[in-house]
């Protein structure tokens, strides 16, 4: 964690629950704790995202409530609340959710929501809640 997000008490660990209230839009990821170069982002999705890649890392997602459908050109994943999933580099995909889904994603500092395809649903970077 970043001493700029230190609070007053120097132990806290963190709620999800309470940090997802926090946030009101889908698609909209927050970053609620760093280790080393990467960032640990809580979000809210619903219904269906772009098709994109990330050419430099992996991305890992952790559904906390709900269920994730990761589409790929060649077939799907369904990742259910407890399960978690990683993309490896490269590999171009598509998250979906058909009712709302609250994830934990885990990827390097600076990773673009939309990866190479840019657009309306590029998420501002490195916003803390």
């Amino acid at each position: 964690m970043n001493a700029s997000h230190h609070t007053a008490a120097p132990y806290h660990s963190i709620n999800f629950a309470q940090k997802l209230g926090l946030i009101t839009e889908h698609w909209q990821p927050r970053v609620v704790a760093e280790m080393n170069d990467y960032q640990f982002k809580i979000v809210k999705i619903a219904g269906d995202f772009v098709w994109h890649q990330h050419a430099d890392t992996d991305e890992t997602f952790i559904v906390l409530n709900g269920q994730l459908r990761i589409d790929f050109r060649d077939g799907h994943v369904l990742v259910n609340a407890g399960e978690m999933y990683v993309v490896p580099r490269g590999v171009e995909h598509k998250p979906y959710a058909h009712e709302e889904v609250h994830m934990l994603l885990v990827e390097p500092r600076g990773v673009v929501n939309t990866g190479d395809q840019g657009g309306q649903r590029t998420a501002p970077n490195d916003v803390w809640i």
